[in-house]
C-alpha cells in the first residue's frame, strides 16, 4: 500500500498561485490529486494549472475571492460537478500587510482599527474561515476531508514589527484546534503547516540584499535558525501530502507540522 497516492482526490488549494501555495499544488497532483486552483488572478491561476498540466498532473483554475462567501460557494460547486467532490482543502492565501508593520516612525499604537481588521480578513477570515465554512460541509457530508492551514512561526513566537500578522495567525491556530475536535465525528481532519521563513515575493526585499547577500534581518533569521539556511518551497511538499493522505495520517486532527529547520526549537 502507498501511504502518500492521492490518486482520486479532488484538492482545493487557495493560494495556489503564491510561492509556497503552488509548490503544494504541484506536489499534490505529483501524487495523484485532482488540483482545483482557486484565486482571484486568472493569468497566474490558469499559469499554475498549465504548469501543472505540463508535468502530468490535472488541474484547472476556478475564479474565487477567499473573502466573498457567494464566490466561494459557487466555486466549489463548479468543482464538484467539473472534478469531483472535494476531499482536500489548503488554505494557503494571506501575508503581511507592509502598511502593518510597526516600525520607528510607526508605533504599535498608531496601527488603525482598519489596518488590524485588513489583516485578520486576509489572513484569518479569507484564510481559513469562510473556505472551511463552504468546503467543509462538503466534506462532512462526504464524510471525508482534509482541511490543511496554512500558518507562520509567527503564530507561535510574535516576531518584531508584524504584530497584526502574528496574532492573525496565532487565532489561524486556534481555529484549527475548533475545527478539529467538532468535525473529528464526521472524520474531516483538520491540521496546519507552519513554514519557517521561505523566500517569496512578499518576503524576499526583507530577506536579501540586491546582490543576493542577506540582509541584516535575514542574519538575524539564519542565526536563529539551527539549520541555518531558509526554506525552499519544496520542502513543504512533504509535510502537505502526508496530512492531505488518509492513509497516512488517517488518525491525525488538531495538529501544527512544523516545517521550520528548528527556528521554534531555538532559544537563545
Amino acid at each position: 500500500m502507498n501511504l502518500f497516492d492521492l490518486t482520486g482526490e479532488v484538492a482545493v488549494v487557495i493560494g495556489a498561485t503564491g510561492v509556497l501555495g503552488g509548490a503544494m499544488a504541484e506536489g499534490l497532483a505529483a501524487a495523484g490529486a485532482k488540483v482545483a486552483v482557486l484565486g482571484r488572478n486568472a493569468q497566474r491561476g490558469e499559469e499554475r494549472a498549465r504548469s501543472i498540466q505540463k508535468q502530468g498532473g490535472t488541474a484547472g483554475f476556478f475564479s474565487a475571492d477567499a473573502l466573498d462567501q457567494r464566490s466561494l460557494q459557487a466555486a466549489c460547486e463548479t468543482v464538484s460537478s467539473r472534478m469531483g467532490v472535494p476531499t482536500i482543502l489548503v488554505n494557503a492565501a494571506g501575508g503581511n500587510d507592509p502598511r502593518v508593520t510597526v516600525t520607528l516612525d510607526r508605533p504599535f499604537e498608531q496601527i488603525s482599527p482598519a489596518d488590524w481588521r485588513e489583516n485578520f480578513d486576509m489572513n484569518l477570515v479569507g484564510g481559513a474561515v469562510l473556505p472551511c465554512q463552504v468546503f467543509g460541509p462538503v466534506m462532512k457530508a462526504n464524510r471525508k476531508g482534509s482541511i490543511i492551514n496554512v500558518a507562520s512561526v509567527s503564530a507561535h513566537l510574535p516576531l518584531s514589527r508584524v504584530v497584526a500578522y502574528s496574532a492573525a495567525k496565532a487565532a489561524l491556530l486556534n481555529l484549527t484546534l475548533f475545527l478539529a475536535r467538532e468535525w473529528a465525528p464526521e472524520n474531516v481532519r483538520v491540521n496546519s503547516i507552519t513554514p519557517g521563513f521561505f523566500p517569496g515575493e512578499q518576503n524576499r526585499r526583507l530577506l536579501f540584499n540586491e546582490d543576493g547577500t542577506a540582509t541584516a534581518r535575514g542574519q538575524v533569521i539564519l542565526g536563529h535558525t539551527p539549520m541555518a539556511r531558509f526554506g525552499t518551497p519544496s520542502e513543504l511538499v512533504g509535510a502537505a501530502i502526508f496530512l492531505a493522505s488518509e492513509k497516512a495520517s488517517g488518525f491525525v486532527t488538531g495538529i501544527d507540522l512544523r516545517v521550520d529547520g528548528g527556528f521554534l526549537s531555538q532559544t537563545i
